[in-house]
């Protein structure tokens, strides 16, 4: 019997993995994510219980798999921002750059409207609202990291970094909820509402808003 070319074999596994993720991300959006079990999945799949754990730990790590895909994504790009931007320039333009060609990377798995119902689906459930957040905390502690490293700055000792990215992560999801509530599922209008208020972060922190 003729060995599978290893190619082959990954790109078989790939498919699998991105067959569970779209069924999941369907069932948890039409039923619900608690209404839906493992065994739904598999068996619109058609593949066992043991093969889905094979590339997802649980149901919440399926739930969350395009939000680390966009996470990583930007985190990749802050790192390659040349060493002369300041904090906030660096993160601002991180994160345009990364919408710049993540629809692309979520279109390969999964549609981007799809992972936007997705995205509403995560705000509206409490169990996964509360991941959610808990998440946000670990991804923003390594985002301050990778700011304090830039700047040549103890994480422990110096608070900025860490004041940045709260900062920077609450306009994040500012823009994020008011996407996933509108009607323009493409990434060009979560880009263009995000570089919106990430250039009114620095004004609304500064100014006087009070008028004469």
């Amino acid at each position: 019997m003729t060995a599978e070319p290893t190619g082959l074999r990954a790109r078989k596994k790939q498919r699998t993995r991105d067959a569970l993720l779209r069924v999941a991300l369907e069932l948890f959006t039409a039923k619900g994510y608690e209404q839906t079990t493992v065994d739904e999945i598999v068996e619109t799949v058609e593949v066992s219980q043991r093969t889905f754990f094979r590339y997802f730990a649980s149901k919440e790590e399926a739930a969350f798999a395009v939000q680390e895909l966009v996470e990583t994504h930007f985190i990749a790009e802050l790192r390659e921002r040349p060493a002369d931007e300041g904090p906030f320039e660096a993160l601002r333009n991180a994160v345009l750059s990364a919408w710049d060609t993540i629809g692309e990377a979520i279109e390969e798995i999964v549609p981007v409207e799809l992972h936007m119902r997705s995205y509403q689906m995560i705000e509206s459930t409490p169990v996964l609202l509360a991941a959610h957040l808990r998440r946000s905390t670990e991804v923003e502690e390594t985002i301050a990291e990778l700011i304090a490293e830039r700047e040549g700055l103890d994480v422990d000792a110096d608070p900025r970094p860490r004041i940045a990215v709260a900062a920077f992560s609450g306009v994040m999801r500012v823009t994020g909820r008011l996407w996933g509530q509108g009607v323009d599922a493409s990434m060009e209008s979560l880009r263009g509402l995000t570089e919106a208020y990430l250039d009114h972060l620095g004004p609304a922190l500064a100014e006087n808003w009070r008028t004469s």
